[in-house]
């Protein structure tokens, strides 16, 4: 605090008056002391002078020339941050894998660390396929364009967990130029994600593109709806990631499986990207299918209420949707109160 810096012992009869023998500004070198019967004007984040133990704030201070006088009633409070009150020499100030948010940053350089060892972010090369994209807000110009709105769904996702986007690039179904474009990502990326064609169409090239590379899968295709034709491989030493085209699928499979992905890579525990919590269903839920269903949900006073449309290619839906709801493999039928596993979307 704005005060003056004196001896508890000064003020055991008040009022008292004491010469002020210096100033202690923040950036102090010398603290100085203050003798008996004498005080020092100090500001906040100064040095407390050798004899003093407690600042008294100017608000409560008379000043007379050289002269401060203190009179009763005076708080007890004695506005002193004590070395070692927050951290001491030898303390640890962040654990390991620990990520480096505002808030961790702030209490390593307040312990005078100026590097630290850390993981970089997992650096991520996009790849959207399809003839028929086109930019956000250039659809509507040309016949048989869709926006490539995934993309954008993507770099955002893929920010948000810790990567670094080195580039994001939309390519038409050309197997010679979309091989070139393969090799090219896997040498400069960590991590490759590829959008559409992991389907079995004509023109599905997907996985082909990364032959060149020599892709090597780890899977191909999970039990999920939505999603289900999302892959994973190897390529150069460079993992690859391939996505469904349709919005919903690839932002489901992306947020349950590009997520921890990403947090591993970062030095972070993959699973703490899915934090399962049980909350109360707000309506009914039918019973689920073969496979285990992610239901995009809405978290409303508490409840849960699953969105109407359901659809792997919805859109406008996306934007309602705040959780995903998990149903096991021929889950039966919830009534409204009951309990389900909800992750947050």
């Amino acid at each position: 605090m704005d005060g003056y810096a004196v001896r508890e012992a000064d003020l055991a009869l008040l009022p008292a008056s004491l010469p002020v023998a210096r100033e202690n500004f923040a950036g102090t070198a010398d603290r100085g002391a203050i003798a008996p019967r004498e005080c020092a004007r100090i500001f906040t984040g100064a040095p407390l002078p050798e004899g003093a133990d407690r600042v008294i704030v100017q608000k409560v201070v008379k000043r007379a020339a050289t002269t401060a006088v203190f009179e009763a009633p005076l708080s007890e409070a004695r506005h002193v941050r004590e070395r070692a009150c927050d951290f001491a020499d030898g303390d640890q100030l962040l654990a390991a894998g620990r990520i480096l948010d505002p808030r961790a940053l702030i209490a390593a350089a307040g312990g005078d660390n100026g590097r630290l060892i850390c993981w970089r972010q997992p650096r991520v090369h996009l790849l959207s396929t399809g003839d028929e994209l086109a930019p956000p807000g250039t659809a509507r110009t040309t016949a048989g364009s869709i926006p490539d709105s995934l993309s954008v769904g993507i770099n955002a996702l893929a920010r948000n967990w810790g990567a670094t986007l080195i580039a994001s690039q939309r390519l038409p179904d050309s197997l010679e130029k979309m091989e070139g474009a393969a090799i090219a990502a896997v040498r400069s990326a960590d991590l490759v994600i590829v959008t559409g064609g992991a389907s079995v169409g004509e023109r599905d090239f997907a996985k082909r593109m990364f032959e060149p590379a020599g892709l090597e899968l780890l899977f191909e295709k999970v039990a999920i709806k939505p999603g289900k034709p999302v892959w994973l491989g190897r390529a150069q030493g460079c993992l690859v990631m391939g996505l469904p085209g349709n919005p919903t699928s690839a932002m489901v499979t992306a947020r349950l499986l590009l997520a921890p992905l990403l947090t591993g890579l970062a030095g972070g525990d993959p699973l703490k990207a899915l934090h399962w919590r049980k909350l109360p269903l707000g309506t009914g839920l039918d019973s689920g299918g073969p496979r285990e269903t992610f239901v995009r949900a809405r978290l409303n006073d508490g409840k849960i209420s699953p969105l109407s449309n359901q659809d792997s290619g919805a859109q406008h839906s996306l934007a309602d949707a705040d959780v995903l709801l998990h149903l096991a493999a021929s889950a039966p039928a919830h009534a409204p109160g009951d309990l389900v596993d909800v992750v947050d979307f």
